[in-house]
């Protein structure tokens, strides 16, 4: 029986004169309905001895009709281009490849790590995963502050551990191993327990900034601030002004806000000059002394790119990122 299906099946390829005959030649002998494909799952139904000689001839009829298929393919396709005259217009335009792009958010970090860089500035990263000592303790965060309850924080079930609220556990990482004087950024992403709207997500970008050294004053805080601002926007025209405010880390705190030509007064950044007991936590002595700021990078991009609704971000929106 397999050595007449062979015998037919050569005939049949070997008269084929076109690639679609061919490809029902494959469907009828080999393909999952195939002839050859039902005998070898008929075998299941015979002894171990008939099942092994039966499914070596099969399996070797098989495997010569496959190679006869792509054989006289070979000669078809090859007979095909022959007869097709090769033609090509040079002065045709290219076909443009799709070319993908970087995330706003990701631009914006790269703008604000390149100028704090031309400042002297490093740039540092650090865990998502951290413990409530960094998160809170080290930096002056009360026990009974509202900050660690479970409606601003996301903790780990069942470990001590939760993910960070901001990137300024890296401060007093950093601080630990490393003498002053400094000058540090920490970009990344931050999470909080909180509710959707435009302006406010459970998840966001943050970058914290620090500096220390035995001169570090409010002057030098608002000096780098205002020189950031103007160069991220492009704009010598960038005001600032410092509101008092209150930060567990910080002593005296501000709320700085940035005005352009023609605009408003925006709140951007929360700032102010490091507390000595996150200072005492790391073993700094008294003679030191420097400033720290978190601005939300989700929120610069906003006002950079006039966005006004912040799940656009995060939406993987294609007509909105192809914008960018």
């Amino acid at each position: 029986m397999s050595n007449q299906i062979k015998e037919k099946a050569i005939e049949e390829i070997t008269q084929a004169d076109d690639l679609k005959k061919l490809e029902e030649i494959y469907r009828t002998y080999i393909g999952r309905k195939g002839k050859i494909t039902e005998i070898l799952r008929s075998l299941k139904d015979l002894s171990e001895k008939e099942r092994k000689e039966k499914g070596k001839i099969a399996n070797q009829i098989k495997q010569e009709i496959s190679e006869m298929i792509k054989e006289k393919e070979h000669k078809l396709l090859a007979k095909k281009d022959k007869n097709e005259k090769d033609w090509i217009d040079v002065t045709a335009p290219g076909i443009k490849v799709p070319q993908g792009h970087l995330h706003p958010i990701t631009l914006v970090q790269r703008q604000i790590e390149d100028i704090f860089q031309s400042m002297g500035f490093s740039i540092l990263d650090g865990p998502e995963v951290e413990t409530s000592y960094y998160n809170f303790d080290a930096l002056n965060v009360p026990k009974d502050h509202p900050a660690r309850d479970m409606h601003d924080t996301f903790w780990l079930k069942d470990l001590d551990l939760l993910l960070r609220t901001h990137t300024s556990p890296m401060q007093a990482r950093y601080m630990e191993k490393n003498n002053p004087p400094l000058r540090i950024i920490i970009p990344g992403r931050c999470f909080r327990h909180e509710a959707t709207d435009s302006t406010h997500d459970f998840q966001f970008y943050q970058v914290e900034g620090l500096m220390v050294g035995k001169n570090v004053s409010v002057a030098n805080l608002k000096a780098i601030i205002e020189e950031f601002f103007k160069e991220f926007f492009s704009s010598s025209d960038i005001k600032i002004r410092l509101r008092p405010s209150y930060f567990p880390f910080v002593e005296p705190g501000f709320e700085v806000d940035i005005k352009r030509k023609g605009g408003d007064w925006i709140e951007v950044m929360g700032a102010g000059m490091v507390h000595p007991n996150v200072f005492k936590e790391v073993g700094y002595v008294d003679e030191w002394q420097g400033f720290a700021f978190g601005v939300g990078i989700d929120r610069l991009a906003m006002i950079k790119y006039q966005v006004d609704d912040i799940r656009l971000l995060y939406s993987s929106d294609l007509r909105f990122l192809k914008q960018f």
